[in-house]
């Protein structure tokens, strides 16, 4: 896997007690035709013998543990650093666990970063894993309202729509190459935001500074969707409830918060808690009311209540 003429990628694959998981991504990965590239797993904090299990099934990919559980951005943070500052990584490939990668992955994106050293991330297809020829994503739609309204291609049959290479606004992180040259100038994740929501604020730091965020179509993943967290839970609603109202103070201004926070009171906060009262789900209605008051609290900490009201 070592070629000294090709830029040196990191594969940095994160897992919570995901040692069931791993065997597609890793072993996709692997299969990969790039030819200078590394695979470190992030054991973060996991209790299932993940750390055994990788070493004694793929033997050459390094483990790299963490002995408590430091979240979605705390733990691709510690493998940053180590990505980065310890090995000297041109480029880090994050990926999540739940995922089977295209063979030709790692050079498709590479191939796109190459063109452009303001380029900071690229990413590419994404296929559900139980509907391989169906697309989850390809990036974020915006809205002048809600800013992100959902993902660009989701539930569309991939018939080409999507095959030309762009600069994308947002994108999810379900994969994503990131530039060393990001990296030095911008750091990683804001761990303020532990879970959901994470690459979205990264993404915008990284865009104020004149990095750029770029699709193409020849990166391909297939993703099972949520697997650790759980695709609907209290758990993600509250972090998704939290994290959306305080990306949004952060990033944008006055008259566009308080236009924002009129929406948000409405559809992210009152039709979804009405509907969980009727279905008897007073976890999830719970989770919403702990996610817009976290947000406030976070507001009223940084002095920006006046933002919102």
């Amino acid at each position: 896997m070592i070629n000294n003429h090709k830029p040196f990628v990191i594969v940095l694959i994160l897992s919570y007690n995901g040692k069931h998981l791993l065997e597609d991504s890793i072993s996709s990965y692997l299969a990969n035709d790039y030819p200078n590239f590394e695979i470190v797993v992030i054991d973060n904090g996991s209790t299932d013998g993940t750390k055994e299990w990788v070493a004694k099934n793929y033997p050459d990919v390094f483990v790299l543990r963490t002995e408590n559980n430091l979240g979605y951005s705390g733990g691709f943070n510690f493998g940053l650093d180590y990505a980065f500052n310890k090995k000297n990584a041109d480029y880090v490939l994050i990926t999540n666990n739940d995922v089977k990668a295209d063979s030709k992955v790692i050079s498709e994106l590479v191939k796109v970063a190459e063109t452009d050293p303001m380029i900071g991330f690229v990413t590419g297809k994404v296929y559900y894993y139980d509907m391989p020829d169906t697309l989850q994503t390809v990036g974020y739609n915006t809205d002048p309202i809600m800013w992100v309204k959902g993902h660009k291609g989701q539930k569309q049959k991939d018939v080409g729509q999507f095959d030309t290479i762009e600069e994308l606004e947002l994108s999810d992180d379900i994969f994503m190459l990131v530039t060393n040259n990001l990296y030095n100038a911008v750091g990683g994740y804001n761990t303020e935001f532990k879970f959901q929501g994470e690459q979205m604020d990264w993404q915008i730091r990284a865009k104020k500074i004149g990095f750029k965020i770029f699709y193409t179509p020849s990166a391909k993943i297939w993703h099972k969707e949520s697997m650790t967290i759980g695709k609907s839970s209290p758990f993600k609603t509250y972090y998704d409830v939290r994290n959306t109202l305080i990306i949004v103070i952060m990033h944008r201004d006055k008259e566009f918060i308080k236009k924002y926070h009129k929406w948000y009171i409405r559809s992210i906060i009152v039709k979804p808690i009405i509907k969980s009262a009727i279905k008897l789900k007073f976890n999830y209605t719970l989770a919403i009311l702990k996610g817009y008051f976290s947000a406030l609290n976070w507001a009223k900490r940084n002095k920006k209540l006046s933002l919102i009201f």
